[in-house]
């Protein structure tokens, strides 16, 4: 196919998402006395309504010998406060056909809601109370604490690729928090106390700490009255000032020989690389973004096209990278080798790099950059069909520390990266002295 031809289909490709991307909806934010920010997005297509607080704090926080414990007191909020009985909050947001949940990240614990927009009332109350009134008793955290280190054995101790990211960034992230992982060393587990999670919740649960985000069938005249009645009350307090988490620019090539109960050998190279907080061009974390697509974002990527469909070197290839952290990042490259192949993982590794030089090289042709563009920004359109992920969206870039207008200049931005940037981008940060690599083994029989 020609040059002409094949751009013309691309245009043809983009024009309806460009056509599905319409202004962005009528967005407002206010601060009250206190400090919280709270963020409304309209969204009128359904009788709807996500309420999110997000709490700028997680597992980078924390210090040694007290890991674990923004992810217990995500637990321990639900068990009892100035209102509630334990697990009542959830019984009564159940009761009204609510879909809730929460979690807790490096840098972020959330709490989030789904319900009918006449109950958002009701959201905002109980999640005020449990922000600022929390009983957190010790014998309500022992049962719980046993529940958090069976959840760490099932969901990383217990699941060999989990356990191998888990030791990659105790590598990849040498100087700072960002090397903790969020639920916390099992030791560490073993020794959290009530009066411990009490600190952690007087000193991270400020108002001005956190972010309150709703997106759905509201308007601004409706939220602010109901914030300030229920969030307004809850007096402000002093809370350590945020801070970006930045990492060595160039730590030194770093690797870490595992031996799992893994079916084939897995090869996991991870790239030290800015976040859109630590990037000193903005474009370069546009360009990185495209970067992932291009190695291994899709089926026709280099990555997947060549080394896992025309070569059979692997069986999976994935690519990761999350830019919207409260500091520095990595670009992961996760790759399994075919049951039937022999090859090891130092020349499985030796022919991504090849691939890899290639982009550090020769900046990819037009083509085929626009068509990782398309899928990228495909992806950004068709997620706006769910207010969750636009929440989301809005109260991640809150949460790091950056304005929430940025999610409604994505495409624009996206769409101004050249070939040229990419080359650059792989030339600057697609190097040995920012690579960490876990080689995973089979495990063999009677090794230990």
């Amino acid at each position: 196919m020609d040059t002409l031809c094949s751009r013309m289909l691309l245009v043809l490709a983009l024009t309806p998402l460009l056509a599905l991307a319409t202004p962005a909806p009528p967005t407002h934010d206010f601060m009250l006395d206190n400090g919280l920010k709270v963020i409304v997005r309209e969204d009128h297509r359904a009788p709807l309504v996500t309420t999110q607080l997000w709490f700028k704090v997680g597992s980078s926080d924390e210090s040694p010998g007290h890991t674990g414990l923004s992810h217990a007191l995500e637990h321990m909020l639900y068990k009892g406060s100035s209102k509630l009985c334990s697990g009542e909050a959830a019984a009564i947001l159940e009761s009204l056909g609510a879909a809730e949940n929460a979690f807790t990240g490096q840098h972020v614990t959330a709490y989030h809601q789904t319900l009918a927009t006449q109950y958002l009332g009701v959201a905002f109350e109980l999640m005020a109370d449990l922000m600022s009134t929390a009983h957190l008793r010790t014998e309500e955290l022992i049962p719980e604490m046993a529940v958090i280190r069976e959840e760490r054995r099932l969901r990383v101790d217990d699941d060999p690729m989990e356990t191998a990211l888990e030791r990659l960034s105790t590598l990849a992230f040498p100087s700072s928090g960002l090397r903790t992982p969020v639920i916390g060393w099992m030791n560490d587990l073993y020794r959290l106390t009530a009066s411990d999670l009490r600190d952690w919740y007087q000193s991270r649960y400020a108002p001005g700490n956190a972010v309150l985000v709703i997106v759905g069938d509201v308007t601004l005249e409706q939220v602010k009255p109901l914030a300030r009645r229920w969030f307004g009350a809850i007096a402000s307090r002093p809370f350590p000032a945020m801070q970006p988490m930045r990492e060595l620019p160039e730590p030194g090539e770093r690797q870490v020989t595992l031996h799992l109960p893994v079916h084939a050998p897995e090869l996991i190279m991870a790239f030290n690389v800015p976040g859109q907080v630590t990037a000193t061009a903005s474009r370069t974390v546009y360009a990185l973004r495209l970067i992932e697509m291009l190695l291994a974002g899709s089926p026709s990527a280099r990555l997947q096209k060549r080394l896992q469909f025309q070569e059979g070197l692997f069986s999976k290839v994935e690519a990761d990278y999350t830019p919207h952290t409260r500091g520095d990042s990595l670009l992961t490259l996760t790759a399994r080798l075919t049951d039937s192949n022999t090859a090891s993982l130092d020349a499985a590794q030796t022919r991504i790099w090849q691939m890899l030089d290639e982009l550090r090289a020769t900046a990819p042709g037009a083509d085929e950059l626009e068509r990782a563009r398309t899928q990228l920004i495909a992806r950004q359109i068709y997620t706006r069909d769910f207010i969750e992920h636009t929440a989301h969206q809005l109260a991640l870039l809150e949460s790091s520390g950056l304005p929430w207008q940025l999610l409604d200049q994505d495409i624009e931005e996206l769409k101004k990266v050249t070939p040229a940037d990419i080359r650059r981008t792989a030339e600057t940060y697609l190097t040995r002295e920012r690579l960490s690599t876990a080689h995973v083994l089979v495990k063999e029989a009677g090794h230990e």
